[in-house]
């Protein structure tokens, strides 16, 4: 009989047990952790580099010059008996060009918004290599170390580069922007001749152009950093430099030296710009991926 008892206490104290237990509140689990997908921004420094192709932009058609020479000049090997050196009016200028550039953007609102930047780009050219041609009076030749320079063809261009600002709109990844400011350049008023390489002329002036450029995602196969900072563009500039005014009369150096052989009858001033068009494609790394 007290067995019974002892059991059927226990059974209820064990049921009255789960049934209060049953009543407590349960532990939730805890809730799942927000992560915010990042917005692409062109906030951030940039280096890359870049090619294309450049070309002559001025509206100038140069004709033929022609320099007379004295019976017996010593610039020419031949009769005794006036001659000329006649150059063609081509100028001549369309080439390669590449080089780098860094910069810093800043955009407003990410995602789309306003873009404001600074740039600055060196570059290569290779500009003018047929400029200096030019036709001499039968039966004579250029006398021993001379050569004929034309002096009233635009130079060649070794290099130039640019320190522009850049405004534009964004559209997520795609940025299209206009750009421009302050340029310089050096190159030469004699171009390689007979293997004279004339005086360096640096010259300085401005240019403007736009482009679109686009930022790769990180899971495209193009970006091989594997980061949201590799981005592509096409560009397009026009430079103008502008060239002091200055004496053009040397149309014939020696090549041992340097030094002008001669000045053409009536020293010839000039103020002509050198102008011409840029187009190119490009890469960045852009400092920070988002």
């Amino acid at each position: 009989m007290i067995r019974k008892l002892l059991l059927t206490s226990t059974a209820t104290a064990a049921l009255t047990g789960a049934a209060a237990a049953a009543d407590l509140p349960r532990r939730e689990a805890p809730p799942p952790v927000f992560t915010p997908v990042p917005v692409f921004t062109w906030t951030g420094f940039y280096a890359g580099f870049n090619a294309g192709y450049a070309f002559d932009a001025s509206s100038r058609r140069n004709g033929p010059f022609i320099v007379n020479l004295p019976a017996g000049s010593p610039l020419v090997v031949g009769p005794l008996a006036p001659s000329q050196v006649v150059f063609g009016g081509r100028n001549s200028l369309d080439g390669f060009s590449g080089g780098g550039q860094i910069g810093y953007n800043y955009q407003f609102t990410p995602g789309s918004g306003a873009v404001v930047g600074i740039e600055a780009d060196a570059q290569y050219v290779d500009f003018g290599r047929n400029r200096n041609r030019f036709l001499l009076t039968p039966g004579f030749v250029p006398a021993p170390n001379i050569a004929f320079v034309n002096p009233i063809g635009l130079a060649s261009l070794d290099f130039f580069g640019t320190v522009r600002g850049r405004l534009g709109y964004a559209w997520d990844r795609t940025l299209i922007y206009g750009t421009g400011g302050f340029a310089y350049g050096s190159g030469s008023d004699e171009t390689r001749f007979g293997g004279f390489r004339g005086n360096d002329d640096f010259r300085t002036g401005w240019t403007a152009g736009g482009g679109v450029e686009y930022a790769l995602s990180a899971d495209s196969w193009l970006n091989f950093f594997r980061a949201s900072a590799v981005t592509f563009r096409v560009e397009g500039l026009y430079v103008n430099l502008e060239r002091n005014n200055r004496n053009n009369g040397v149309f014939a150096v020696n090549t041992v030296t340097g030094a002008p052989a001669v000045l053409a009858p009536g020293i010839i001033a000039r103020n002509n710009p050198l102008e011409f068009a840029v187009v190119r494609a490009g890469v960045n790394y852009k400092f920070g991926s988002y």
